[in-house]
């Protein structure tokens, strides 16, 4: 398995530091990391092997390998591949909420500003991941929901237009809360999604030539 760095991971520490936020970026960095073993874990248990980890100025990334028969193994409308998927995206934010649920079943002891700091560091991260936003966990669960409903196609189109939709109310609602608290940690999170939706909406365009393409020949 290889192993990348976003370099950007360093624009962002640098600028939690000044900010005087530091403390909380790693605590978020340190569970972002449990969230991704989540991923990795249920990947590897699922039979898929390992290909790629991301270190971004968000958190992790795990990337696997998908063997050409994995996408002829059908069930119904869909195949197995996405079933796999949506259980692998899940993974993630449900590691996060057994940590949650672990600390304030056995946290007591631990002093009231930690205690809480863990609740909501893991809390941040299940919901950011859930966003309907691919590729966060819950817009590849929603994605792979409509593969197998409506079929590949369907499920390229609706997400990315469910995505988009998401960004644009998440930066009208987050715009409030920037001005509210004057905190920089809500930009420069959503300039880092609008950077990877932009980066989802070229794939996306290609995607769709190809759809067109087949289309016309079929």
């Amino acid at each position: 398995m290889s192993l990348k760095i976003n370099l950007n991971l360093f624009l962002f520490a640098i600028i939690f530091y000044f900010t005087k936020q530091i403390h909380l970026y790693a605590m978020l960095m340190v569970f972002a990391f449990l969230h991704e073993m989540g991923h990795l874990i249920c990947g590897i248990f699922m039979g898929l092997k390992p290909k790629t980890l991301k270190i971004k100025p968000l958190g992790l990334s795990v990337e696997f390998e998908v063997l050409p028969k994995e996408y002829n193994q059908k069930i119904a409308k869909g195949n197995i591949l996405q079933i796999k998927k949506i259980c692998i995206a899940i993974a993630g934010p449900m590691t996060n909420i057994i940590i949650m649920v672990i600390t304030m079943v056995f946290g007591q002891k631990l002093e009231i500003a930690l205690y809480q700091e863990i609740i909501y560091a893991n809390l941040l991260i299940a919901l950011f991941n859930l966003l309907p936003i691919h590729p966060l966990d819950g817009g590849r669960v929603l994605k792979s929901i409509i593969c197998i409903l409506g079929g590949r196609e369907r499920s390229v189109n609706i997400s990315n237009c469910i995505s988009n939709i998401s960004m644009i109310l998440l930066t009208m609602s987050s715009s409030v809360l920037i001005y509210k608290y004057e905190n920089i940690a809500i930009l420069l999170i959503i300039i880092y999604l609008w950077t990877i939706v932009i980066v989802e909406n070229k794939k996306y365009k290609l995607k769709k030539r190809v759809y067109e393409i087949i289309n016309k020949k079929t």
